[in-house]
């Protein structure tokens, strides 16, 4: 054990790699649909490992933290702009009003309770569940000028007092918006009722609007031999389809054999006579019956034997390359675009969230489309609507660190009101400069590129790397902190999490008349809880919440960060 103990003490970063490891390990651990999370095992463990005296030298904790912000703001940079056009205000304003709400009730708990600036700001980034916060209160606590030993407390009660409150912050939530928020309002089965009319006015009801597929609908290519008499005198392609769109169904003829010649690049104009074979696309149960009307279906290996692509697309913004954008456009308006001829919707998602693909749902920019279709049609509407992805897979590090750079710099900048300095950080201005830049991104697709992929890494990793080396640096302090302010802190973080999930209902569906599932994803999206988005559409069976979560996500992840400074001087 001292032969471990003195490893660890030499090199510092393999404490934290051990932390990182065995912190996710633990966080992906499940009882009865209840986990700890990631980031909560990270701090865990780092606490229990620096008991060993760990000292973490350098800047490596800030550099982790800043990346993070960066990649928090290029993520939901598109949404957060794209919640200031009209449609998107009222639910802006709701998530401006609920985080203030937020941010006064915390206040006000802490004034309560006697709480110090420390014990305040991991109250507020437990009980909110915004890890972020622990990093901008500790940068903002470092600028108020306050003695050593008081600052060192501060800083090491914050981690104590998240860990304290985050358990119910995450799981309380969930209960609250999922099971005894549908009560305050009707019943879960009302609320089903409500989910179903909502579909229904949006065109969810397929039979009205067509070609409108559901995320979990599969979409077919099956091959049928022409035998009606519909067709003795011969049908033009176009003729047949329009018969399709008269009954509902949205079909594309996509290849036809004509005796042994197979016609791969069929036209509107093309005949189809009695005798004939066609390869129909669409919907499952519609491609699957119609062969009651055409003809017998048909195994024709070579006729089939084409290539078919699934594909992303995300939705670009205003560009001089493109007479049309879709951000702030219906489904159905892109559908009716000449290059979605032969190609489905399958799936839409919005900051990584599945959203309903109805007839009437809004696309913003940003919004990561998923097509299928014959590969040269997905390809061609791929890059109208706006750029495949992955449209690269390299990083465009200068966009990122020159990003980091300028907003890090416009942080620092203190303006200093009665003697009290107020600054944003260092932390929140990388958090500004990641929404600009990432609405700049959405916009302007050919500059700025970060994968998906690198982007979770940005997010996950750089977040946990710094509340690794958060828990590590507080270990020797943890225990004795938790045994002071333990219980207390708890039952203060119940009322912080509850206040403001029930203020936000009440609000959401009496002031903003709100329908109640989109208010309910609304104050999901608000308080950035997303076990609660999952939970809410598991019970309500229906993907509707989301509307009301992305734009007050995207404020209200922008916010409760920014609140970490606010509380910090309000109480400091």
């Amino acid at each position: 054990m001292e032969w471990f103990t003195n490893l660890l003490q030499a090199h510092p970063e393999l404490a934290i790699y051990l932390t990182l490891g065995l912190g996710f390990l633990i966080g992906r651990i499940q009882i009865k649909g209840f986990s700890l999370g990631i980031v909560t095992s990270v701090l865990l463990v780092g606490v229990l490992i620096g008991q060993l005296d760990i000292p973490v030298p350098g800047p490596l904790k800030q550099v982790a933290f800043l990346m993070f912000l960066f990649a928090i703001g290029y993520k939901v940079g598109p949404q957060f702009f794209a919640g200031l056009r009209k449609e998107g205000l009222p639910q802006v304003f709701f998530a401006i009003v609920m985080c203030v709400f937020i941010l006064l009730s915390t206040w006000g708990i802490a004034l309560v309770m006697g709480y110090n600036v420390g014990e305040a700001a991991g109250l507020l980034s437990g009980s909110q569940t915004i890890s972020a916060v622990i990093g901008v209160a500790g940068d903002t606590i470092r600028g108020l000028g306050l003695p050593a030993d008081e600052q060192e407390k501060a800083l090491n009660i914050i981690p104590v007092a998240y860990a304290v409150t985050y358990i119910f912050g995450t799981a309380g939530s969930a209960w609250i918006l999922a099971r005894l928020a549908p009560k305050l309002l009707g019943g879960v089965e009302r609320l089903k009722a409500r989910c179903r009319e909502l579909e229904k006015q949006m065109g969810g009801d397929e039979s009205e609007k067509p070609g409108i597929v559901g995320a979990k609908r599969m979409v077919e290519f099956r091959s049928y031999a022409i035998e009606n008499d519909w067709f003795a005198q011969g049908r033009r392609v176009k003729e047949l389809e329009a018969f399709f769109e008269r009954q509902g169904k949205r079909l594309f003829v996509e290849r036809i054999r004509k005796g042994k010649r197979i016609v791969d690049d069929v036209k509107p104009r093309e005949m189809l006579h009695v005798g004939d074979e066609v390869v129909l696309s669409g919907r499952y149960e519609y491609t699957i019956g119609e062969e009651k009307w055409i003809g017998r279906e048909v195994d024709d290996t070579a006729l089939l034997d084409f290539p078919v692509m699934v594909i992303k697309t995300t939705v670009a913004g205003h560009s001089h390359k493109r007479d049309m954008t879709f951000g702030g456009k219906k489904v159905d308006e892109l559908r009716r675009q000449p290059y979605m001829h032969g190609v489905v919707i399958q799936k839409i998602k919005r900051m990584g969230v599945n959203i309903p693909v109805f007839a009437d749902t809004i696309l913003n920019t940003g919004d990561v489309i998923e097509l299928v279709g014959k590969k040269v049609e997905v390809l061609l509407a791929a890059k109208e609507i706006g750029y495949p992805d992955p449209a690269t897979n390299a990083t465009d590090v200068v966009f990122m660190s020159i990003g980091i750079f300028i907003g890090a710099v416009v942080g620092t900048l203190t303006l200093h009101i009665g003697g009290v300095p107020l600054s944003l950080s260092s932390s929140g201005g990388a958090l500004i400069a990641g929404l600009v830049f990432g609405w700049w991104r959405a916009h302007h697709p050919t500059m700025g590129a970060i994968p998906e992929g690198a982007l979770w890494v940005f997010n996950n990793l750089g977040l946990n790397i710094f509340i690794a080396i958060v828990g590590i640096t507080a270990g020797p302090g943890f225990v004795e902190g938790f045994r002071e302010i333990g219980l207390s802190l708890f039952l203060a973080g119940i009322v912080a999490t509850s206040l403001p999930l029930l203020f936000g209902v009440f609000v959401a569906v009496k002031w903003f008349k709100f329908h109640p599932a989109i208010a309910l994803g609304c104050c999901a999206g608000a308080r950035t809880t997303t076990a609660a988005i999952g939970a809410l559409q598991e019970s309500l069976g229906s993907e509707t919440p989301a509307l009301g979560y992305t734009i007050t996500y995207a404020v209200g992840n922008t916010l409760l960060i920014l609140w970490g400074v606010f509380l910090t001087l309000m109480v400091g």
